[in-house]
This record gives C-alpha cells, sequence and structure tokens, in this order.
C-alpha cells in the first residue's frame, strides 16, 4: 500500500506544471551587470547663506570633480522646504564611492576651501544611493531648461510586483513627447521601493502645459491608472541647473 502511495504521488507531482518564476526587466539584467551606481545628495541651507554656499562651490568644484564625476547640481526652486540644493555623482561602484571618499579626506584643499568653510553654512545633508534602471539610460537634454524630480514611493514587494506598469507609465508621458526624460532611478540605500523620474523641459510654463495636456490623454490616463495601483505616495521638485551644473 505505502508503495502504491509513493507511485501515485511521484505521478501527480510528474503531471503538475512548475510554478511560474516572477521576472522583471525593472529588477533584473543589466543593473546587476552594471555597478555603476548614482549617489542622491541633499543639502539643507541656512537662510541668508544661499549664494554664499553657491559661490563658495563654485569656485572650489574643481577640486570635487578632480575625485569623482558630477552628474548635475540644482537649487530647489518648488517643492518642500526652501534654501535646498540637490546634485546628483556618478560612481563606478561601491569601492569606487569608498575610494573617492577617503580620497577626499585626504584632500587638504578641498577640506579647508571647501568643507569646513561651508559646513557652518548647511543646517543637514542627506545621501540616497539609486541605479539607473536597465531600460532607461541618461539623456542630455537639448538645451538649458528647468528640471523636474518626481519621487514615487511604490508599495512593498518590489520591481517585480510594480515594475511593469510604472515603465508603462512613465513611456507613455515620453513617447508622446509631453516631457523630455533625462532619467529614471531606482533606490537602493535609503526608502525601498523608491523611484525618481528626472524630467527636463524648457520653462515651468512648458511643464505645466505639457502636464495639463496629458492628463487629457486617454493613452496617459490609462497607463497611470494601472500604476497608482501600486503607489503609496508621491513628490516632486522644480530644479534649477547651477551655473556649474553639467546638466543645465
Amino acid at each position: 500500500m505505502l508503495a502504491l502511495r509513493r507511485s501515485l504521488a511521484r505521478a501527480l507531482a510528474a503531471r503538475t506544471p512548475p510554478t511560474p518564476q516572477v521576472r522583471s526587466p525593472f529588477a533584473t539584467g543589466p543593473r546587476q551587470c552594471d555597478g555603476t551606481c548614482y549617489e542622491f545628495r541633499t543639502y539643507y541651507i541656512k537662510p541668508q547663506k544661499m549664494n554664499e554656499f553657491l559661490e563658495n562651490f563654485k569656485n572650489n568644484v574643481h577640486l570635487r570633480t578632480a575625485h569623482s564625476e558630477l552628474v548635475g547640481y540644482w537649487t530647489v526652486e518648488f517643492g518642500g522646504r526652501l534654501n535646498k540644493v540637490f546634485h546628483i555623482w556618478k560612481y563606478d561602484n561601491f569601492a569606487h564611492r569608498t575610494e573617492v571618499r577617503k580620497a577626499l579626506a585626504k584632500d587638504k584643499k578641498w577640506q579647508e576651501q571647501f568643507l569646513i568653510p561651508n559646513l557652518a553654512l548647511m543646517d543637514k545633508q542627506e545621501s540616497e544611493i539609486t541605479y539607473l534602471v536597465p531600460w532607461c539610460k541618461l539623456e542630455r537634454p537639448p538645451k538649458e531648461g528647468v528640471y523636474e524630480l518626481v519621487t514615487f514611493q511604490m508599495k512593498p514587494g518590489g520591481p517585480a510586483l510594480w515594475g511593469d506598469p510604472f515603465k508603462r507609465a512613465v513611456n507613455a508621458h515620453v513617447n508622446l513627447g509631453y516631457s523630455k526624460l533625462v532619467g529614471v532611478f531606482h533606490a537602493e540605500y535609503g526608502s525601498l521601493n523608491r523611484v525618481h523620474v528626472l524630467w527636463w523641459n524648457e520653462s515651468a510654463d512648458s511643464r505645466a502645459a505639457g502636464r495639463h495636456q496629458s492628463h487629457e490623454d486617454p493613452r496617459v490616463v490609462a497607463a497611470v491608472r494601472e500604476s497608482v495601483n501600486y503607489l503609496v505616495s508621491q513628490e516632486n521638485m522644480l530644479l534649477i541647473p547651477t551655473s556649474f551644473s553639467p546638466l543645465k
């Protein structure tokens, strides 16, 4: 009898299809092969000290970029607290970032000409490590303009849960030309299940016009409606590039 039960169990197992594996191009593939990461840094500057801070950085930015690549540097015009600067730094991998931080700690010019004087001008600093998602590459806008950083806090579960709907919502805006996509970044260290989308527009007014038009486009509405099923919250900032920002 026992042998018969085992035989039946093996037969049923053979007939049962394997459980499908969840796969998402948003979370697998190129990101694991390419260790390039992007550090998002936000500095909160004391009121009345913004001009002094920016002038100091402008005069000494070459000391910092000698160690690693600056992607962009912006002041925050709208969205959240004022007197805030936001910047993105690119690293080959985590080991590269560690090497850079050690080198900066030994760089006397950087320490004495920028870091020490400017520490007194800042209230606090925030740092977040992100990856550029595999289906997006970092784009350079055609001319100078303004930037919008939209931050989406998604439901727990990761890109395997919400990656594809989110991708469709972003591409709906891109493919229909309502805004210029600069990059999509997935947080690795910081608040998890967070995605940042960096957009470019010629001006704040052109951004507003494109947004209003997209809200009336049924193709965009349908894609966004699908994605918001996985959304917890979102916020945005209007960013103005500084004179020394590589992205203008």
